[in-house]
C-alpha cells in the first residue's frame, strides 16, 4: 500500500522511539521476586548450567532468542547503507519474527566490512542465542560468512537473503508447474540477477528438481557462459554453461521460468512473448518488479505471475518462511538448519496453498477482493495466514529429527496442538 514519508517517520518516531523492547517474563515486584531474579537465587541455575551446559535451555531464554545480525551492506531497495542506517531494518525483522511465531529478537548491527571480524564476532556471541539471522549482507561475503558460522556453531544460522526467498519462491515454483502441467525436470528457467538470493534460489531449485543444463544466469554483464571470464566469482562461475545467449532477451527466447531478482524494467513485454506456452513469472525486485503483472497480460493470458509486492497476486514475501523456519528449530534445538529441513518448509507451503481449505477470514480480510482458490493467482499462501505456523514449523521440527540435528525429540502430535493453541496469541486474533 502507499505511504506517506512523514506516516513512516512519525510511526517511528512517536512514543517510545523504535519499534521493538524488553520485558520481564517472571515476577519483580517484590524482594523476594529479585532475589529470585538475581541475587543470590540466580546462582542457583548458573551453577546447574555449569554442571550441564544443555540446561541453559531450561533456565534461560536462550532457546527463544535469535540474533538479527546485519552490517547494513545489502538493505533491500537501499543497498549499501551501513550499520547504523539498517538498524529500523533489523528492528523490523524482529517485529516480523515475534508477530508470526513468538521468538524474541536482539538485533546487532556490525560496524564492519571485514567477512573475518564478523565471523569472530557471531562466534563470541552464540552462547546467548538459540539462532543467528543474517540480514542485507552483500555477496560474495555473505556466503563465506554464513559457511564457516554453520561449519563453528552448534546452533541454526540462516542467511535470510538468500535462503528464504529460495524457500518460498520454491514453493511457488512446485505448485506454478503444476498448475501450468509441466515437470521440473524439464523447464528451462532464467535468472536476471546472480547475487546471493538468485544463486541459492538456484542451488535450492535444482535440489527441487530442476536439471542443472536448464538453468541460464543473467547479471549486468549478460549470460553466464562457459567462454566468459570477466566479472565472475567462484559461485557465479558454477553456473556458467554452455549457450549460444548473450543476453536476458536471449535466454528467455522459449524459456518456460523466469526468474528476477535484479532490477526494476529489465524484462520487455517482448521478452515475454518469446517465452514458451504458460510461462511462469517471478519478478521479485523491491520495490519495483522486473515488469509488472499488468503489463505481462497486454501481452499474456497464459502466465502464471508473482512478484515481492503485496499489492499483486502471489506475493513471495519472506515472512512466509524465516519466522517458522526458526520456530520449528528453536522448539527441537536443532543444531543446524539444513537442506532437509529447508526443502520441507517448501513442500509445505506448496501443500498448504493447494489442499483446498478455504482461507481464513483474516486472511481474507487482508486481502479483500483477492482470488484465494488455488490456481494461477494463487500458487502461494498469503503473510497473513496463521495456518503457515502448524504447517512450516512441525514440517522443519521433524526433518531436524530425522536428520539428527535436533538435541530434543518432541511428540509432533502434541506439537502441533500445542502451536494450534497459540494461533490466536501470535495472529493477534
Amino acid at each position: 500500500m502507499p505511504y506517506e514519508k512523514k506516516d513512516a517517520l512519525r510511526y517511528h518516531e512517536e512514543g517510545r522511539p523504535g519499534k521493538i523492547k524488553l520485558v520481564p517474563t517472571k515476577p519483580t515486584t517484590t524482594a523476594d521476586d529479585l532475589s529470585l531474579a538475581y541475587s543470590p537465587g540466580v546462582a542457583e541455575p548458573c551453577r546447574e548450567i555449569a554442571n550441564q551446559p544443555d540446561d541453559v535451555y531450561r533456565y534461560t531464554a536462550k532457546g527463544n532468542l535469535v540474533a538479527v545480525i546485519s552490517n547494513g551492506t545489502a538493505v533491500l531497495g537501499l543497498g549499501h547503507i551501513g550499520a547504523l542506517a539498517s538498524k529500523p531494518v533489523m528492528e523490523g525483522k524482529g517485529v516480523l519474527f515475534k508477530r508470526f511465531a513468538d521468538i524474541d529478537v536482539f538485533d546487532i548491527e556490525l560496524d564492519s566490512l571485514d567477512p573475518q571480524e564478523i565471523i569472530r564476532t557471531c562466534q563470541v556471541i552464540a552462547p546467548t542465542f538459540g539462532g543467528i539471522n543474517l540480514e542485507d549482507i552483500r555477496a560474495p561475503e555473505c556466503f563465506v560468512i554464513e559457511k564457516a558460522l554453520k561449519e563453528t556453531l552448534d546452533i541454526p544460522v540462516f542467511h535470510d537473503d538468500q535462503h528464504g526467498t529460495a524457500i518460498i519462491s520454491g514453493a511457488a515454483l512446485l505448485n506454478a508447474v503444476q498448475i501450468v502441467g509441466k515437470k521440473l525436470d524439464e523447464v528451462k528457467v532464467v535468472f536476471s540477477g546472480a547475487g546471493a538470493s538468485s544463486i541459492t534460489c538456484a542451488r535450492l531449485y535444482k535440489d527441487l528438481g530442476v536439471r542443472a543444463d536448464n538453468v541460464t544466469m543473467v547479471d549486468s554483464r549478460g549470460v553466464i557462459h562457459k567462454g566468459r571470464s570477466a566479472g565472475l566469482n567462484e559461485y557465479k562461475r558454477a553456473f556458467a554453461r554452455d549457450t549460444d545467449a548473450r543476453t536476458l532477451a536471449d535466454a528467455l527466447v522459449g524459456a518456460d521460468v523466469f526468474v528476477g531478482l535484479s532490477q526494476a524494467g529489465l524484462v520487455t513485454k517482448k521478452m515475454v512473448a518469446s517465452m514458451a506456452r504458460d510461462p511462469i513469472i517471478f519478478a521479485m525486485a523491491n520495490p519495483d518488479p522486473e515488469i509488472t503483472p499488468d503489463a505481462v497480460a497486454e501481452v499474456r493470458s497464459d502466465a502464471v505471475m508473482a512478484t515481492g509486492r503485496s499489492d499483486y497476486p502471489n506475493q513471495v514475501n519472506n515472512v512466509l518462511g524465516f519466522p517458522f523456519i526458526f520456530r520449528g528449530a528453536l522448539d527441537v534445538r536443532a543444531r543446524a538448519i539444513n537442506e532437509p529441513m529447508k526443502q520441507a518448509a517448501v513442500h509445505a507451503l506448496a501443500e498448504l496453498a493447494r489442499r483446498g481449505e478455504a482461507v481464513p477470514e483474516v486472511v481474507k480480510r487482508a486481502y479483500p477482493g483477492e482470488d484465494m482458490d488455488f490456481g494461477r493467482h494463487y500458487i502461494i499462501p498469503k503473510p497473513f495466514d496463521p495456518r503457515v505456523l502448524l504447517y512450516v514449523a512441525p514440517a522443519v521440527a521433524q526433518a531436524a529429527m530425522e536428520t539428527g540435528v535436533a538435541r530434543r525429540k518432541i511428540d509432533l502430535l502434541e506439537y502441533e496442538t500445542r502451536l494450534n493453541e497459540r494461533i490466536a496469541e501470535v495472529s493477534g486474533l
